[in-house]
């Protein structure tokens, strides 16, 4: 089965439609899937719903989506970056759903893993459970309970990642933080492609080292990648 493609496009060629779900791996500005985002842009594809920690910024990540209005809405944990998608989302043109960054991370787990619904603690007495399943169940044998709700599992259409290094066989390494949403992610589209910075031969990455086994991957490119920093901060410089 052919897994490298020569390009984003090109791995992406009779999979994206209108109004498909993408699961997107990816935390702040690390380990987003930029080429794959590049291309869906340059596709048109539209009325997409994005389930990822965030938007990126304003010019780039999904930000370059909700510039050309193809996102439709959004399953994110931290949005506070990005400018026009605060403008979209008070305007009321987008449509957010909020979930803490340990929920989304599990429902992408929880979907890869063929598990349709969880429950957790986090979020209640909050928005994040409204008009959710709630469930008490016992803390220990005086009759205590606690409530929880209910999450359900993310399955999406595609999920585009980014990690640092595959084999033909799409096993891949991630690098430090950038692996993020980027592994849960991976597993939960029925179709995953994933960009990297190196492909190596089959064989050369040691078995233990492996984060994300090549079964869950479909597609893999590989590209430049830009090396951005979210948050600069300096100390000014002291009177010698």
């Amino acid at each position: 089965m052919k897994k490298i493609y020569s390009n984003a496009a090109e791995a992406l060629d009779g999979v994206l439609h209108d109004g498909m779900f993408i699961a997107a791996g990816g935390f702040g500005l690390c380990g987003i899937p930029e080429l794959l985002l590049d291309a869906i842009k340059e596709a048109g594809t539209k009325d997409l719903t994005f389930a990822s920690n965030n938007a990126g910024v304003d010019d780039f990540g999904i930000g370059i989506l909700l510039q050309t209005k193809q996102v439709k809405k959004m399953i994110s944990s931290y949005v506070g970056e990005n400018a026009e998608f605060m403008r979209q989302y008070l305007s009321g043109e987008l449509e957010l759903e909020f979930n803490p960054q340990g929920t989304l991370a599990e429902r992408m787990r929880a979907g890869g893993a063929g598990i349709p619904g969880f429950y957790t603690k986090t979020g209640v007495g909050t928005v994040i459970a409204d008009h959710k399943e709630h469930k008490d169940f016992p803390t220990g044998p005086d009759g205590a309970s606690e409530t929880y709700i209910m999450e359900e599992g993310i399955f999406a259409d595609l999920a585009i990642i980014k990690a640092w290094k595959a084999d033909a066989t799409g096993n891949l390494v991630f690098r430090k933080t950038a692996r993020n949403f980027n592994a849960p992610a991976a597993t939960c589209g029925k179709i995953c492609v994933v960009e990297v910075e190196e492909i190596v031969p089959t064989g050369s990455l040691d078995p233990d080292s492996i984060h994300l086994p090549g079964i869950y991957v479909h597609r893999i490119i590989q590209g430049d990648h830009e090396k951005r920093i979210e948050q600069r901060t300096v100390r000014a410089k002291q009177e010698a």
